[in-house]
């Protein structure tokens, strides 16, 4: 039967102890010269013959005495024995001599020591020897166990709880009177003080030691401490409940305390961190930004986890009775919805030979439950997602019985919101496990949303505006606002990031559309003259030159895009893709909002230029489909409950959003207002929009269009919209849009269809004298 490894090593290190045993005792009974163990070593010949033997002895032992050898720790040691040797070798005057005489480490000190003083000096060499020892010191001490180590540090301990239990009891004093005097204690006795101090020192040594030895040993999940039990037929004494007069007096000095208190600084922003991950930096607001107290902090609580259990049982018990087996393997609760993770079980059949046939749960067969798992839940609906992404199991959305709601100040003081270092970060809201959901406008690079009425589109846009105000000076972030309903935007009029005021007028979207047109223009005219391709790149080399002034980000945002495509259709899907396709380099983003998501707003060219979408509830799996491709977002809850598609993510995040109120954004726009500055940007005091220009040059081109028209039908009888088109060099839609003007002056008859021609009524002489 073949020893054991340790058993083995053992006996080979006692044989080396015998062995030099024999090769020391010559020196020891007094023959002629030094041993040769002792020629070989030096001092350390006694050194290798206790360890030899010793560790014989404890390696072939260490199974049966349940110890483990710890060989890192062996390797450190022998580190550490060579160090020594080198060391005891440097001082020698003559190191040959003193080696063969078994001075000093020996022969093999010597040779140690000869290799350091080849590439350093006597002073480095003492040097490099101290680094060595401290690091095999340093290693040597991790690798021994942590019982081994932690016993000193517990036995400090001890003795500090043994010193202070050993205190004489002082005796309860009544409550004294309040006194205008400031509060005093009496100093103890004499006795008390004394042993008092000792426990003190003792417990902190003990702690000093405990945290020390952490710092050196790994990571290890520490044991769960026991309280402490009384004795036998002692019961633990009841907390001493004080007496009125006694929390009279208590409050009465602590609100003294409190008012003689110096007024405390501004507390500044910490997040807690989670495990594994590094603590965030504190970061201070500035005074330039509007402070977060503006905003409504969170104060709802969230459901506890014990009806979640009920339900989660319920769930897997209704899929046992239709013959689906799972597990319920995670249980997410957010603010809105709950999801339960089901990994599929199996199922279990024996045929009629006795053969045992098992097949695994499919997907499907609990998607094809939903309705029945919603009616013996109660729920209004719910939604499954299979599978969840990088999650081994069917995450199954259930509403909560007690929503909470997501403020916007949550979500930009989480660590989170401080991980995305971009000025275009804003607060979508949290997902189904109660976690920030944060998006970059700047990676989007456009967003659109759609959703029924009163799903939270215009709740969703005013907190995405917010989160940029509370974060961005005007010289960073400027918007344009387009907003047909004349309800939700208007009540940005007059903040300096805001371009001319918001646009209720249809008429002018054209204008302001080209306008942003030609910026995007200009700013790429300025990206190529300086060699650079985005706006970033020419920020950071706008930086080192300082030759120019900085370029804002431009956020357009649209509140209904159906009104506008409506009345302008081709040319604001015409300019809006354009912009979508062109300007994200520049710095300028889009987000749209619609309430009626069908094909003929939310075009397919409009489609392919926004990757990333929000909806919100809708009627019908239709709308879902134009929106997202995909059916989902009919069985949404409304109130901002909403799907994100990400443009990096192919699936689906289900995002409960934040909430801004009236009184928050009238607290947002009333800081930028009143902090009107000689910073801001020139054209921010203006109440001219920037596109006015534009949309008079447009307005007196369309004038001369109408003349050069009317002045074709003095020669003409009939005329046709392909005549207009060849005779004034125009567009397609430019000359039907002259012919219906026309139509309307009373200048040619209606439209006969199949492409006929009109029939001219009256010259331009009769329409003149009318």
């Amino acid at each position: 039967m073949k020893p054991p490894r340790n058993q083995a090593i053992g006996l080979a290190l006692l044989v080396v102890g015998l062995i030099a045993l024999a090769l020391l005792l010559p020196g020891l009974l007094g023959g002629q010269g030094p041993a040769p163990l002792r020629i070989l070593f030096g001092w350390g010949a006694a050194g290798i013959l206790l360890a030899a033997v010793l560790g014989g002895v404890a390696v072939l032992f260490a199974d049966k005495l349940g110890w483990q050898v710890r060989w890192p720790a062996v390797a450190a040691g022998e580190v550490i024995f060579l160090a020594l040797l080198a060391a005891a070798h440097l001082r020698q005057a003559a190191p040959l001599t003193a080696a063969r005489a078994g001075a000093g480490g020996g022969l093999v000190g010597w040779a140690l020591s000869q290799l350091l003083l080849i590439v350093f000096p006597v002073e480095l060499a003492w040097i490099v020897i101290a680094l060595i020892l401290a690091a095999a010191a340093v290693c040597f001490w991790r690798s021994l166990p942590a019982a081994w180590i932690g016993r000193p540090a517990a036995l400090f301990g001890e003795v500090g709880a043994l010193v202070r239990s050993r205190r004489p009891a002082r005796p309860s004093a009544a409550p004294r009177p309040v006194s205008p005097r400031p509060p005093w204690t009496p100093a103890p006795p004499p006795r008390a003080a004394f042993s008092e101090k000792i426990g003190r020192l003792a417990a902190g040594a003990g702690a000093f030691v405990r945290q020390f030895v952490g710092g050196l040993l790994p990571s290890q999940p520490a044991a769960p401490a026991a309280e402490p039990q009384p004795p036998a037929g002692r019961t633990a004494p009841a907390a001493q409940t004080p007496s009125p007069a006694a929390a009279e007096t208590a409050r009465a000095v602590a609100q003294r305390a409190a008012r003689s208190a110096p007024p405390q600084p501004k507390p500044a922003l910490r997040e807690p961190a989670k495990d594994g991950e590094r603590p965030p930096r504190i970061k201070t607001r500035p005074d330039s930004l509007p402070p977060l107290t503006l905003l409504r902090a969170e104060t709802a609580s969230r459901a506890g986890q014990t009806d979640a259990r009920q339900r989660g049982q319920l769930l897997k018990q209704t899929l046992a009775e239709f013959g689906v087996p799972v597990e319920v393997v995670s249980i997410k609760e957010g603010p809105t919805v709950t999801q339960f993770g089901l990994e599929p079980g199996e199922v279990v059949k024996e045929l009629r030979g006795g053969e045992v046939v098992r097949r695994r749960t499919s997907v499907h067969s609990i998607q094809r439950l939903s309705n029945d798992l919603a009616l013996a839940l109660a729920a209004a609906s719910i939604r499954i997602e299979a599978p969840v992404p990088g999650r081994p199991y069917v995450g199954v959305e259930i509403p909560n019985s007690a929503k909470t709601m997501v403020t916007l100040r949550s979500i930009l003081e989480s660590a989170e919101f401080a991980k995305v270092r971009s000025p275009l970060a804003v607060a979508l809201g949290r997902d189904v496990a109660g976690d920030p959901v944060i998006a970059d406008v700047a990676r989007l690079p456009h967003l659109l949303i759609a959703g029924a009425t009163g799903s939270g589109k215009s709740v969703c846009i005013n907190a995405i505006i917010s989160s940029l105000l509370m974060n961005n000076s005007p010289q960073r972030v400027r918007f344009l606002m387009v907003d047909p309903k004349m309800v939700e935007l208007p009540a940005y009029n007059g903040i300096p990031h805001l371009y001319g005021s918001v646009i209720t007028d249809v008429s002018q979207v054209t204008g302001a559309l080209a306008w942003l047109t030609l910026q995007m223009d200009d700013r790429y005219r300025a990206f190529a003259a300086r060699g650079v391709r985005n706006i970033e790149e020419y920020h950071q080399k706008l930086g080192r030159g300082k030759s120019a002034e900085p370029l804002p980000y431009i956020i357009l945002v649209i509140d209904e895009l159906a009104d506008l495509m409506m009345t302008a259709a081709y040319d604001v899907e015409r300019q809006i893709c354009r912009l979508a396709q062109m300007s994200r380099a520049t710095g300028i983003h889009l987000v749209l909002a619609t309430q009626r998501p069908s094909v003929d707003v939310i075009t397919g060219l409009i489609k392919a230029n926004f990757p990333a979408r929000i909806a919100f509830a809708v009627t019908s799996q239709i709308d879902s489909r134009v929106i997202l491709d995909t059916p989902g977002a009919e069985r949404l809850l409304g109130r901002g409950d909403m799907l994100f598609m990400a443009p990096d993510s192919a699936k689906l995040a289900r995002i409960q959003g934040c909430f801004v109120s009236d009184q928050e954004i009238d607290g947002i726009v009333s800081f930028w207002k009143a902090s009107r500055g000689e910073d801001d940007p020139p054209d921010a005091d203006r109440g001219e929009a920037p596109w006015a220009g534009l949309i008079a040059a447009a307005d007196d081109s369309k004038d001369e269009l109408l003349e050069r028209a009317l002045e074709l039908l003095q020669t003409k009888h009939q005329i046709s919209t392909s005549m207009l088109q060849r005779q004034l060099r125009i567009g397609y839609p430019r000359a039907a849009r002259l012919m219906e003007q026309l139509e309307e002056m009373g200048a040619v008859g209606p439209d006969e269809g199949g492409g006929r021609s009109r029939e001219v009524l009256t010259r331009r002489e009769t329409i003149g004298t009318d």
